[in-house]
């Protein structure tokens, strides 16, 4: 059974008396387990396809159902739980939160949309930053990391939940070459070992090369997906 499936999605935006057709009438499925591209040039409709996926915006017509629940009729308080407790993202600008430190980071998802023990809690939060390499920075603040380990944390936040999906949208846009490939790497690691399925909508074509089914998006419009070349 899909994890995500999309039947003729549509987006539509009026700006002014403007009408912009942001998604038009796309179809797609995606498995459990799957690590997904979208991929297209600015504007071609990626990251408001992630946003409706994500329960940040609404579809304007066909249907989308993810994890089970069609999300398309959800009022945002329901949006707001279902993605609380479903998924997970991560940002090309890691959305870290300045005036707390990398474990408060991680750790806030599970204060906000669950409520556990704080031993749970600090057990869970404290594997997720050893799964990424980070427990010895857990009392540092984001000022004091760079890049790549504030995005190794923003992984960590987003797998915290036992998120079923995680989107990641533009992952490693503001990191190095080095740095990002092995962003890429720690991503696909997390996914075989939490069985977490990760959508990306990205321009970086190692991202592409990494995903094992990729999705051109132009004006809207969805071209057939193929499996991606690791040639």
């Amino acid at each position: 059974m899909a994890l995500v499936t999309a039947t003729g999605l549509v987006k539509t935006y009026t700006i002014g008396e403007v009408r912009v057709e942001a998604v038009r009438g796309v179809d797609f499925s995606i498995p459990p387990g799957a690590f997904v591209s979208f991929v297209g040039p600015s504007g071609s409709g990626k990251s408001t396809l992630l946003n409706m996926i994500g329960c940040l915006d609404q579809p304007t017509g066909g249907t989308l159902t993810v994890a089970g629940q069609e999300v398309q009729g959800l009022v945002r308080r329901e949006a707001a739980r279902f993605r609380g407790e479903t998924i997970g993202f991560i940002f090309q600008d890691f959305n870290l939160i300045p005036v707390l430190t990398v474990y408060e980071n991680v750790e806030y998802p599970l204060r906000m949309v669950q409520s556990r023990p704080t031993a749970e809690r600090r057990q869970r939060v404290m594997a997720l930053l050893d799964a990424v390499g980070m427990a010895d920075q857990a009392n540092k603040y984001p000022g004091q990391i760079s890049g790549g380990q504030k995005q190794r944390v923003a992984v960590a936040r987003a797998l915290i939940t036992n998120a079923k999906l995680v989107l990641a949208d533009e992952p490693t846009a503001n990191l190095d070459r080095d740095t990002a490939e092995r962003i890429i790497e720690l991503m696909k690691k997390l996914r075989d070992e939490f069985k977490t399925t990760f959508v990306f909508s990205t321009h970086d074509p190692r991202v592409v090369r990494n995903a094992e089914t990729v999705y051109t998006l132009e004006d809207g419009k969805l071209s057939p997906a193929k499996e991606a070349s690791h040639a």
